[in-house]
């Protein structure tokens, strides 16, 4: 890893401006496009014949035949919807864009991975599993897809013991790979599929000397070479494993929120991508195989969001929600800035992550005998800890140039030789460098640690394995630099991480989650829920190089919390089968907790209180939305009316939507206000992305009784942001026998409310249950 000491920054500037040219020129050249078709012409879906021989005819159309070896389909999607990939020229890409039976042409994207106790913390505990709910037999009959990198099958997370047999509904496979077997499935782990991934050569695994290699092995596996699929699957529906460690850390019962349910993993990622139209693929086909729900903990940069109907996961997740196939997905890792929150369809379950009440706290002793307290997860496998020299990376600097550079420990700016036997101090106020990479740079120059202080404190820990590591905020921070300008011979020691538990406060919205509102549409409510997704114990691949090896891992993001809310919503379908998609999801929103373990409002890293754009409706709380009262049920008719409000056209429409509905959009709508129509679909928050102030608008939603009684008043109450008016009509709304549900409207004025985004909530209650929460952002203008 020397290049990291020596590659010039000025390298930087000419791979730029190479990267630039080639792309200059090759815009005519093919490349991967994904062609998206709609809705299949029939309800069970187009025979895979069919449907290569329909897309060859239309790829031979537009295809020089010079090049008729282009002429072929990469993936097909003939199931829950039309398309194919293939490779196309631009030009022919806009011309097969005209064509009538295809709604949407699109490069190929590459998608980003968004990457025990935490279920404690929700208030699942053990006892709620086997005491708290009688499970009937349809309990463990729920299944998961994981459309991720893959998974480590032999994790005892996947153990199948104490699972019935596999439910008859399943229609999927295991399909075999060079270093994956069928036997490798199990009553647990009930299928299997990947899409000719590329995976690197791995010296990260070592393959079980168990597995039998096929003699013919197939190009790629389902085996997981990263680590990301297996932990978001372990995390989702991991069996209990008792005893369960990080080196140490986070010991416990790990376990996934629905321990009983059913896995199948789709591997469409490698490591640090997964590509557009495999993602599509294996949401095509998780559909067919009988998946109930699909955890992505993937997604594009809000940077190249453009449109739903050019993002594979929207497209997929739309037609998933036809068949009544429930889709999870993470918000994205790029906050705390507005407007980056993304996978914010309305019929996907969007997810921002939070702390949980534990913590990894590091104590350094400065040569002045003075200790400090930062955070971290380190480890050390020599069983005592060190003291050595201390240096600022910005006194330390290769050329005298790269001052700045050095301070915050970027490539090529730091003196290897008088890094070496140091502990390295380095700033993370500067370009965009994670900490990941401030460790290999300084571990390359045989450093002994790393201290880092970061101004904006992190609510994640950073993992350094077994490198001696410390993060800091900007005190701590300022009194390590004093201490270094002022001593000739400055020293410090770093202590291996300790685990502090019931940790407050917490949950903290994590200051990586993504933010609303959504850039492609505000009329939609995003995220929709915040859930774990820092310091999260689960199973990870095994290190070949290691014979200490953990069988778990500690990782953060949003990547984490999405099959945290996938595992509950299995928790919850399998105690209520009935219940649709978007009913579970309700509950999951409109029982959310909005408060922290110290009894007050959640808040953010700057200890303020975090709004919906940060945390949706709230934290999740599983057990509480077994049983919500009341849940406002979002119908497809709602999406259709969501995609004309949106503004698709005819055609689109045509082609998107079923065949076997009569949909029509609503024809009384007037274009100046026709996207603000789209806050009136019946679903479980409220946003509004302009109210004019001289204007009140209203918005109307049906709730459905789902109580324990089918005789039931519920009165509501609104807590709002002064000068905003908020009236509900009516006040109450009551339920009997044989009635189900019932309508109320909102009216929002904001003649003298404050501008900007007015937040609230609306809550019902019946004097019997948790109180049923609405909330509401409001955009005055």
């Amino acid at each position: 890893m020397a290049f990291l000491f020596h590659f010039s920054p000025t390298i930087f500037s000419i791979f730029f401006l190479m990267i630039t040219s080639c792309i200059a020129s090759n815009d005519q050249s093919p490349k991967p496009y994904i062609v998206y078709m709609g809705s299949p012409l029939n309800s069970s879906g187009d025979s895979a014949e069919i449907a290569e021989l329909l897309h060859i005819r239309i790829l031979s159309s537009i295809i020089p035949s010079e090049e008729s070896e282009r002429i072929s389909v990469r993936h097909s999607y003939h199931h829950a919807y039309r398309g194919f990939c293939a490779l196309l020229t631009k030009q022919e890409a806009t011309l097969l864009s005209g064509h009538e039976e295809v709604v949407s042409v699109f490069p190929d994207p590459i998608l980003e991975l968004h990457t025990t106790r935490s279920w404690d913390f929700l208030g699942a505990t053990v006892g709620s599993y086997y005491s708290t709910y009688n499970h009937s037999s349809s309990n463990y009959d729920v299944i998961i897809g994981v459309i991720d990198t893959g998974i480590w099958p032999e994790s005892p997370g996947f153990d199948d013991q104490h699972i019935g047999e596999v439910p008859s509904r399943w229609k999927g496979v295991c399909m075999e790979g060079v270093d994956f077997h069928k036997s490798n499935c199990n009553r647990k782990l009930i299928g299997a599929r990947f899409y000719n991934i590329d995976d690197q050569d791995s010296d990260i695994t070592e393959i079980p000397k168990s597995t039998k290699i096929p003699s013919r092995p197939p190009n790629g596996t389902p085996r997981d070479k990263v680590g990301h699929g297996t932990h978001t699957a372990s995390i989702a529906a991991g069996a209990f494993v008792p005893n369960a460690t990080y080196h140490g850390l986070a010991s416990g019962i790990a376990r996934g929120g629905s321990p009983f349910a059913r896995i199948a993993t789709y591997k469409a990622c490698s490591e640090g991508y997964c590509q557009g139209s495999a993602i599509l693929k294996a949401i095509d086909d998780a559909i067919k195989d009988g998946v109930d729900i699909i955890s992505i903990s993937v997604g594009k940069s809000f940077v190249f969001q453009t449109d739903f109907k050019d993002d594979p996961i929207a497209i997929g997740a739309f037609h998933a929600a036809e068949r009544g196939v429930g889709v999870v997905c993470s918000g994205g890792n790029e906050g705390p800035d507005s407007y980056t929150v993304t996978n914010s369809a309305p019929w996907i379950l969007t997810v921002a992550a939070s702390t949980i009440d534990r913590n990894f706290q590091v104590n350094v002793v400065l040569g002045n005998n003075v200790s400090l307290k930062g955070t971290g997860i380190s480890f050390y496998t020599n069983g005592r800890s060190e003291t050595y020299p201390l240096a600022f990376g910005e006194n330390i600097p290769f050329h005298p140039s790269l001052t700045f550079q050095a301070r915050n420990c970027m490539p090529g700016s730091l003196d290897a030789k008088r890094v070496a036997g140091k502990i390295v101090v380095c700033m993370n106020d500067g370009w965009s460098v994670s900490r990941e990479i401030k460790k290999l740079v300084v571990q390359d120059g045989n450093a002994k640690g790393l201290i880092l202080i970061d101004e904006k404190e992190k609510s994640s820990p950073f993992d350094s394995g077994n490198f001696p590591f410390a993060e800091f905020g900007k005190l701590a921070g300022v009194q390590i630099l004093q201490y270094i300008n002022s001593s000739r011979n400055p020293l410090a020691t770093i202590f291996p991480a300790n685990e502090i538990r019931r940790f407050k406060p917490a949950p903290v919205v994590a200051d990586f989650s993504s933010r609303g509102p959504a850039s492609l549409t505000e009329n939609i409510l995003k995220p929709d829920i915040t859930a774990p997704g820092v310091g999260i114990l689960s199973a990870m691949i095994p290190n070949k190089d290691d014979k200490k090896s953990s069988l778990f891992g500690i990782t953060s993001g949003t990547s984490m919390a999405c099959p945290h809310v996938s595992g509950a919503m299995a928790f919850i379908k399998s105690i209520h089968p009935t219940w649709s998609f978007s009913m579970i999801k309700s509950a999951i929103m409109t029982t959310a907790t909005i408060s922290n373990n110290a009894r007050k409002p959640l808040s953010n890293t700057s200890n303020l209180h975090a709004s919906p754009h940060e945390i949706g409706a709230g934290e999740l709380n599983p057990i509480k939305a077994l049983n919500p009262g009341l849940v406002f049920e979002t119908t497809m008719n709602d999406y259709y009316n969501f995609l004309c409000y949106y503004g698709y056209n005819e055609k689109e429409l045509r082609l998107i939507v079923s065949n076997k509905t009569n949909f029509i959009c609503p024809t009384n709508t007037s274009t100046t206000y026709k996207k603000e129509l789209i806050s009136h679909i019946n679903y479980p928050s409220i946003s509004i992305e302009k109210l004019e102030q001289n204007r009140i608008l209203r918005v109307k939603r049906v709730a459905t009784n789902v109580g324990n009684s089918p005789n039931a008043t519920y009165t509501s109450s609104i807590f709002g942001p002064t000068g905003l008016i908020v009236r509900v009509s009516p006040s109450k709304i009551a339920f009997v026998k044989g009635i189900k549900k019932a309508s109320f409207e909102v009216s929002f004025d904001g003649n003298k409310a404050s501008k900007g985004y007015n937040f609230g909530v609306i809550t019902w209650f019946d004097g019997s249950h948790d109180k049923v929460h609405m909330v509401f952002a409001v955009n005055v203008e």
